[in-house]
């Protein structure tokens, strides 16, 4: 599949962002805490839309079942985000989410290479095995 890599680094990126110095992430829809190894990257915006499907605010840690069982429990996420980044961002980040945006091969490819690379790094710094 052509988003197969970006997508693969980009959600390893995410979670080990959001992992803590033993290898936890908390959920941000239900604050689970668990193995970020067994954890998502669950997108505000899915994924089907392109502008935003690797928005680094976009995404965030998602245990499996609000992520997939629940649809991403959308309101709840939202709430996060705004405390996160306030409503404006939200706002901004809804809006190109709504706009249509076509990624090339090549493009894939860079984003592909940026998070295997910034993965690398930050597992390092956390000392967090890539599964």
């Amino acid at each position: 599949m052509i988003y197969s890599k970006a997508d693969k680094y980009f959600s390893l990126w995410i979670r080990l962002r959001d992992a803590d110095e033993y290898g936890y992430a908390k959920c941000c829809t239900c604050n689970a805490h668990h193995p970020v190894k067994s954890m998502d990257c669950g997108h505000f915006i899915k994924r089907q839309h392109m502008a935003t499907r690797f928005s680094e605010m976009n995404g965030n840690v998602q245990c499996k079942n609000c992520n997939a069982f629940e649809q991403g429990r959308n309101e709840v996420y939202e709430k996060f985000l705004v405390k996160k980044y306030g409503q404006d961002k939200v706002d901004l980040l809804k809006m190109q989410g709504n706009s249509t945006r076509k990624i090339s091969k090549f493009e894939l490819d860079q984003i592909a290479k940026y998070y295997k690379s910034e993965a690398e790094k930050l597992a390092k710094v956390k000392q967090i095995k890539i599964w």
